[in-house]
């Protein structure tokens, strides 16, 4: 439900108290919902959508019961920070995340939605998650032992678990509303949405990875895979969804790399670790985390934050 501030709790308090329990849900009845996802509810206003991200977790395609502090914040602010990045690249659907320029009907909410929302233009998604892999890591380094190859691109022999590639290489999957995504190959998208639409958003998630990844590098941080999403708005081909955030992608100290094994990292990768060690067959409900992986996941996700733009969430 949505948290409504009662006449004895100040705006200061009640800020207060949201960012210690976190955001699991909102339902804002008088709008018009759009959907809700393993993390973001969304709500329509016509030509635009309100995107809200929440605290909640999802491991496993499972969503876990408890919030991690913070975490809708540093997934907005980085995606805002990244639009503006790429924007020399491709165009993005965010207008704005200033709630004083919202419209009136959700300054009501201004508590839950001050920086953890977003406004953006309605687009026609396409219907491919467009994963970029630098490095051998999860489930291409799985396939990678199976067969020596990643969604039908064949690799050296020889490579270690998390080892560089020599080029980052397009791996696209299918997008599941629900259970798993599938990696698919370049001949399946191409059937699915036409060679030229296929072409252009590998050339362009491409791109973006490689200007993210070397900024990411002087900045601490190795991005060793990322997924992006595209939409069509017009007729023009533009980033939506999230971008380059510790949820959509895999985050690695830089000078803690040593290949030939899983690496320590920035994004949700620390809680699936802990949730391998449990006796949990990864359907729901998935178990409560203890207070200490919720309080370390979510220093992880601000340190991600602080290290990548330099500033501290405010």
């Amino acid at each position: 439900m949505a948290r409504v501030c009662s006449f004895r709790e100040t705006p200061e308090i009640l800020k207060l108290k949201l960012e210690r329990a976190g955001v699991l849900r909102t339902e804002f009845k008088d709008l018009k919902f759009f959907k809700r996802g393993k993390v973001r509810d969304v709500y329509d206003l016509g030509d635009r959508l309100l995107i809200i991200s929440t605290d909640r977790i999802s491991c496993f395609d499972v969503i876990l019961p408890n919030v991690i502090p913070n975490k809708g914040k540093v997934l907005t602010a980085l995606s805002c920070f990244w639009f503006d990045f790429i924007k020399d690249i491709t165009s993005h659907h965010f207008i704005t995340s200033d709630i004083n320029s919202y419209p009136e009907e959700l300054k009501k909410y201004s508590q839950e939605l001050s920086g953890r929302s977003m406004i953006v233009s309605k687009t026609r998604p396409i219907p491919i998650e467009c994963v970029v892999r630098g490095y051998l890591s999860g489930s291409g380094w799985k396939e990678y032992k199976r067969s020596g190859s990643v969604c039908g691109i064949k690799l050296p022999g020889g490579l270690k678990q998390s080892d560089k590639l020599p080029e980052a290489i397009f791996t696209p999957s299918t997008k599941a509303e629900e259970g798993h995504d599938l990696n698919v190959d370049q001949d399946f998208i191409e059937k699915q949405i036409g060679k030229e639409t296929a072409d252009r958003i590998t050339k362009l998630s491409k791109d973006i990875y490689s200007k993210a990844s070397d900024y990411a590098a002087s900045r601490g941080i190795i991005i060793a895979d990322t997924k992006f999403e595209f939409g069509v708005l017009g007729d023009k081909i533009i980033i939506i969804d999230e971008v380059l955030t510790p949820d959509s992608s895999r985050f690695w100290p830089k000078d803690e790399y040593s290949p030939g094994k899983p690496q320590p990292s920035f994004d949700k990768q620390f809680v699936r670790d802990y949730l391998e060690t449990l006796d949990w067959d990864k359907t729901p409900p998935a178990p409560e985390l203890p207070e200490e992986i919720i309080q370390k996941t979510s220093v992880k996700y601000l340190e991600a934050y602080k290290k990548i733009t330099g500033k501290k969430l405010s």
